[in-house]
């Protein structure tokens, strides 16, 4: 290593350190172990991805699958027809495919739900569609364009949709692939790669959606739909209401998995990437500059692979369990928890379970706030005995 580069790096960890506003943890307190029941909901379902269920729908569950299907799983049981099959217009395989669904808060009176999917061409899509007069099927036809994003490699498309307790559409984007992000987008604030974009879509007809005027950059600076940036690859974020905050669990590089947590409504969080990768310097020299936010959570490849971002559970079947936000590896298939408070982690339980999960996908909640999680072996629900 030359010379430059140790005081770089040097100087990376000075950076690091001064900058934080909240505290990183490979440590915090320490573990605690228990155990926790994987009930199982769905064991046919190929490769699901996304889990939720409109406000208020106590009865469904709405299950994503890759390759471009929405699945309805109706008070227990799998409905035969497809809510919604739009597989001749995604491509799926590897990171790409349907990725997730939202919603509107006000769906039971409008039928408006909103999907993340990479089209044929391997671009992003964030699409309006409409329910039939069958509430079991929405009108593939109706399909209308929201948000179209241009992707320069196959991987890293983040895709998660999910409306605000503030009744924004938020959207979760990655870098646009390649190892490092080559192009610095993440950073860009004129590029919608590597970023977490906030919309209003409550627009009508007139128009796909508007600039909601408190975004950072909704006066210049940069793209008025970007709500934060620095993100590789933010799979799965989710907000908890009752606490005001929002949890980003961003997919790292070679070395480091994180979750960043921070109150929901703070506007223009910069969360580091390619600067940091995790608490860690990725690009000395020019990358060592203090950022101000760290991620709550850290931990390294010998730990897993890729983070799968969950929820906080805030359901009513299993009190033991409320407060905590749940999350998993994609290659390590192990599910773990942690509370968070006062701006720092108040605890951390690595849960011992009732079934090998595989390769986890994803997390899910229905509407009484219960969670699941989503792997290539099945869709179970989470229970504390």
């Amino acid at each position: 290593m030359t010379v430059a580069r140790v005081v770089a790096a040097h100087l990376c960890a000075v950076a690091v350190v001064a900058c934080g506003k909240q505290s990183p943890t490979g440590g915090g307190p320490a573990p605690t172990t228990d155990t926790l029941q994987l009930i199982p909901v769905a064991t046919t379902l190929s490769n699901p991805d996304y889990l939720t269920a409109p406000p208020g729908d106590v009865n469904r569950l709405f299950v994503v699958e890759q390759a471009g299907r929405i699945r309805v799983i109706q008070n227990g049981q799998l409905v035969a027809t497809p809510f919604l099959d739009i597989v001749n217009r995604v491509s799926s395989g590897g990171e790409r495919g349907l990725f997730s669904v939202a919603f509107h808060p006000n769906y039971a009176s409008n039928g408006f739900l909103y999907v993340d999917y990479t089209d044929v061409g391997g671009d992003t899509r964030v699409e309006r569609y409409t329910v039939s007069a069958d509430s079991n099927v929405a009108d593939s036809a109706s399909h209308k364009l929201i948000l179209f994003v241009k992707q320069p490699y196959a991987n890293h498309n983040g895709g998660l949709v999910v409306f605000g307790p503030d009744g924004m559409l938020y959207i979760g984007t990655g870098d646009g692939g390649d190892a490092g992000d080559p192009q610095n987008r993440a950073q860009n604030r004129d590029s919608l790669l590597g970023k977490l974009l906030r919309i209003d879509v409550n627009t009508g007809d007139t128009t796909p959606y508007r600039i909601p005027r408190d975004n950072p950059y909704a006066a210049g600076g940069g793209r008025g739909e970007i709500w934060a940036i620095g993100l590789r690859n933010p799979w799965r974020f989710a907000f908890d209401p009752p606490a005001g905050l929002l949890y980003v669990a961003d997919v790292g590089q070679n070395l480091w998995e994180e979750v960043d947590v921070q109150p929901a409504s703070q506007a223009g969080v910069n969360y580091g990437w390619p600067t940091l990768e995790g608490t860690h310097c990725y690009k000395p020299p020019i990358a060592c500059l203090p950022l101000g936010v760290l991620p709550a959570l850290e931990y390294s490849h010998s730990d897993g692979c890729s983070i799968i971002g969950g929820l906080v559970y805030r359901g009513t079947r299993s009190p033991a369990l409320l407060g905590q936000y749940f999350y998993s590896d994609f290659c390590s298939g192990w599910i773990r928890s942690f509370t968070y408070a006062g701006g720092a982690l108040a605890g951390r339980t690595n849960w011992s379970l009732n079934v090998n999960l595989g390769n986890v996908l994803s997390f899910g909640q229905d509407a009484a706030g219960e969670l699941y999680v989503l792997s290539v072996s099945g869709v179970y629900r989470l229970s504390a005995p």
